[in-house]
């Protein structure tokens, strides 16, 4: 095996693929959310730099006093999915970390004066004032978390470095260069970011906080943005696909549930780029159309999610990394209990939504400088 640290002797508590379907499943919520954020903030500043009058500037606040919120998303949803990669990649991932150690532990600090930034950006569009440079900031230092994930993910799978980069520096103080997969793999997560804003701006469209022309304004931008994201992002997928070993991309050919997934995904760029059409073309977006953007982009995200895992096990695999190969000695009342949880806490979300839901709405008005 080339260059992994030796299996923990610690076995699984549960079977392989229960992590990785729970791993599947959070981190697709957690892309929901990173791209969410990556685009809204995006889309916030240039209607910001642009106008800070009439619809673009209602749509920016409405974007705007929503990302301190969708941050603590970002966050939150984000932390499960790397506990279950931990387990399941371990001697990969944890040796990665180890090697931009410096890096990986400024994700905090970046992290922090990002959020701070937000709350700044927010409360100033609020007022009406320019705010564009602050939240110009807060996305450059929110892309460069991204850029730093990205090269931890793309490092696990290159054992082959490991030791050059030790001795480099054994503080981690360097990231990774001259891989061909990194820069696709992180544009593609940022090209994701207008596809899911265009889709949050159809959505919001849709409520009753806003007057009509906004309303209009939010449905045809969104679905313009849309419209203009799913082509992008599919673009930059193939980049990710074509980078990729030989070996990598004809097992994920030959296996049915990653070909699914990979055909799903690129259907549902498609119905999205249909959604964006219509939305863009519309008066103002009905809530089936609004809700229908929700489950696409939600079920895309999946997609892509499930592919992505695919990519990362093969190409371990080539290397000698068997995630299969592990002891499991199962302890099912642990498991069943965090299953009632797991599930119990999806319902009190739900139940938390459905609050806000009926909630009085309070109209929607761009403010004065």
């Amino acid at each position: 095996m080339l260059g992994f640290p030796a299996v923990d002797p610690i076995p699984l508590p549960a079977p392989v693929w229960l992590f990785k379907l729970l791993h599947v499943v959070t981190l697709s919520l957690h892309f929901v959310a990173v791209q969410m954020m990556l685009g809204g903030l995006l889309v916030a500043i240039l209607l910001n730099f642009f106008a800070r009058k009439g619809n673009a500037a209602t749509a920016a606040q409405a974007l705007g006093r929503r990302l301190p919120v969708l941050m603590t998303y970002v966050i939150n949803l984000g932390v499960p999915p790397l506990l279950f990669a931990q387990v399941l990649y371990g001697r990969a991932l944890y040796t990665s970390s180890v090697l931009i150690g410096a890096w990986w532990i400024s994700i905090i600090l970046l992290l922090t004066i990002a959020y701070w930034l937000l709350y700044r950006f927010s409360a100033a569009l609020n007022k009406g004032m320019s705010a564009w440079w602050i939240g110009g900031i807060a996305w450059l230092l929110i892309g460069l978390i991204a850029r730093i994930l990205s090269s931890n993910m793309t490092l696990m799978l290159r054992p082959e470095v490991w030791q050059q980069m030790y001795s480099s520096s054994t503080v981690g103080k360097y990231l990774p260069t001259c891989d061909p997969t990194l820069v696709p793999r992180w544009l593609f997560m940022m090209a994701g970011g207008l596809v899911f804003s265009g889709l949050w701006m159809i959505f919001l469209s849709s409520r009753q906080a806003f007057e009509a022309d906004a309303k209009r304004f939010l449905s045809r931008t969104g679905g313009l943005i849309a419209l203009v994201g799913a082509p992008v992002q599919v673009a930059v997928g193939f980049w990710v696909y074509n980078t990729q070993p030989a070996v990598v991309q004809e097992s994920l050919n030959s296996h049915l549930l990653y070909a699914l997934s990979g055909k799903v995904w690129l259907a549902l760029l498609a119905l999205i780029f249909v959604i964006g059409l219509i939305a863009a073309l519309l008066k103002t977006a009905s809530p089936i159309l609004s809700w229908s953007a929700v489950l696409v982009g939600t079920l895309a995200s999946i997609a892509h999610t499930n592919y992505r895992d695919g990519l990362r096990d093969f190409t371990l695999l080539s290397k000698g990394y068997d995630v299969w190969a592990r002891t499991i000695v199962t302890n099912w009342s642990v498991v069943i209990l965090f299953l009632v949880l797991f599930v119990a806490g999806l319902g009190v979300i739900g139940w938390l939504l459905s609050v806000v839901a009926r909630a009085t709405q309070v109209t929607e008005k761009a403010a004065q400088p």
